[in-house]
This record gives C-alpha cells, structure tokens and sequence, in this order.
C-alpha cells in the first residue's frame, strides 16, 4: 500500500512539473555561482601567487560585488582554518538574522554538495523559504537562496572564505554586507510559481 501511494506522488503530474522547476532553477543558479567565480579565477591566471597578488584577490575590484547600501549589516565569516560545514550553516542563520521580513516566513538550510577544485573548495548549500498558512500548511511553492563558500587552496589560512549568495530566478551575485536584502524578491519567486502552476491544465 505504501508503495502504491509513493509511485501515485511520482505521477503526479503538478509534483513532477514543480520538481522540473526546481532542478531547472538550481542549474541555473549554479551556472551563474560558477560563472561569477570563474571571473575571479581568470584574474588569478598570469600573476605569481605572492602575498600582493593574494592581498588583490581579496579586494573589491577582483570580485562582482553589488553595492545598494554601505550600511548594510554583515557578521564575522570564517577563516579557512576553522571552515567546517556545521559552522558554515551557523554563519548562515547568523547571517540570515540580519536580515528583515515577516516573521511568517520560514526557512531551512541544507548542505548541498562539495566540490574539489584546481585552486579551492566549494561548499554549497541552499535556503528553502516558504509561507504555511492554517488554510494550507504545505505551501506550493518555496524560494531558493544558494549560498557557496570558497575555500582557497593558495590563500593564508588565517584569510576568511569567500561567501557569495544568488536567489532562485535571478542572476545577481551577492556578497554579504553589500547588498541589502529584499523580502518582495522571495515574493516574487514564489507568485512566479504559483502563477506557472495555476496556468498548466491538468
């Protein structure tokens, strides 16, 4: 029986066309997180990995940063030493708390996956945003946040690992501390999947 009900979710056909997204959207977004840091890593290509080259990596220019506010709150990250994956989830909801929305909202941080590159490690994870209701306590539809954690290879061990975040849909690349949080662009995720679900006829 329960195996019967388990292949029934799996034809759902509603069920599959959200899974298509989601998987559809996370491609995405990691497309955009690799493209970003690919950029970085085409500005380390040519120059000797002294401490000056090292010190530039780190500074503004070197990275895609999009600045709304310098005020804008922000929270001690880790340093490469003292990188784990536990922590790394900490820094997240630490870092989440800056930010301001309804208390309606709820969310849950998942490590994603690992991955072994030529000059770092990437840890990736994602925030699951959505609004349970009485009237429907399981929402249609969530908001993705993906954040990736950059772990250099080459970088003194006392630096702080790279932080960068993109949200579902969007192709902006954020940074903490320079850009300002916007609760309308979860919003918009999730009425722009709602709006898809409503427009497929079963």
């Amino acid at each position: 029986m329960e195996n019967e009900q388990s292949n029934s979710k799996t034809r759902d056909p509603e069920w599959e066309m959200y899974r298509n997204i989601s998987s559809e959207a996370f491609d995405l977004v990691d497309d955009v997180i690799n493209k970003a840091i690919g950029h970085l890593e085409k500005e380390m290509k040519g120059r000797e990995n002294t401490l000056e080259s090292i010190k530039f990596d780190m500074s503004r220019s070197s990275t895609l940063i999009y600045d709304t506010d310098p005020n804008v709150k922000n929270i001690e990250w880790l340093s490469i030493a003292n990188f784990s994956v536990d922590d790394a989830v900490k820094k997240i909801n630490e870092f989440i708390q800056t930010w301001e929305f309804d208390q309606s909202w709820l969310y849950c941080i998942d490590f994603i996956k690992e991955e072994d590159l030529k000059y770092d490690w990437r840890y990736k994870f994602r925030v699951r945003w959505s609004i349970p209701t009485r009237r429907q306590p399981i929402p249609r539809a969530s908001a993705s946040v993906y954040f990736v954690f950059t772990k250099s290879k080459i970088k003194p061990e006392g630096y702080p690992v790279d932080v960068f975040y993109v949200f579902e849909t969007q192709r902006l690349v954020h940074r903490p501390g320079k850009s300002k949080f916007r609760e309308k662009w979860l919003k918009d995720i999730i009425e722009s999947k709602v709006l898809m679900l409503e427009a497929v006829e079963f």
